[in-house]
C-alpha cells in the first residue's frame, strides 16, 4: 500500500519536536549502518527546531500540489511558521538568512 503524506496540522510544538527528534534519530541510525563516522556527519545535521521548520515547510509544499515555492511564497511560508510557533522564530529567521530567502518587494507583492 503506498504511503500517503499526513500533514501535521496544528500540532503542538512538543509533538513536532518529538517527531523531528525521531526523524533525526533515524537519519543517524541509517548513516551509522552505512558505516559513516559520526564525527564526520553530526555537525551537518539540522537541530531539532530546524527539522521542525523543514517538516512544516514540506507540509506547505505538499499542500500546494508539491510545487516548489517561489522565493516570495517561501518567505511567507517561513514567516507563517514563525507566527504560528513563536518559539521557532529565531530558528526561522536564521534559516531565512542562511538560505537567502528574501521578503517580497512590496510593490511587486501588491500586483
Amino acid at each position: 500500500m503506498p504511503q500517503t503524506h499526513q500533514p501535521r496540522g496544528r500540532a503542538s510544538l512538543e509533538v513536532l519536536r518529538a517527531e523531528a527528534h525521531e526523524e533525526l534519530d533515524t537519519v543517524v541510525h541509517e548513516r551509522l549502518l552505512a558505516g559513516e563516522d559520526p564525527w564526520a556527519f553530526m555537525e551537518e545535521l539540522p537541530t531539532v527546531d530546524e527539522m521542525v521548520v523543514y517538516l512544516l515547510r514540506a507540509d506547505a509544499i505538499n499542500a500546494n500540489d508539491g510545487l516548489r515555492p517561489s522565493p516570495a511564497r517561501d518567505y511567507r511560508v517561513l514567516r507563517q511558521i514563525a507566527l504560528e510557533y513563536p518559539a521557532l522564530t529565531s530558528t526561522v529567521w536564521r534559516l531565512i538568512g542562511e538560505h537567502g530567502v528574501s521578503a517580497p518587494h512590496p510593490l511587486r507583492a501588491a500586483q
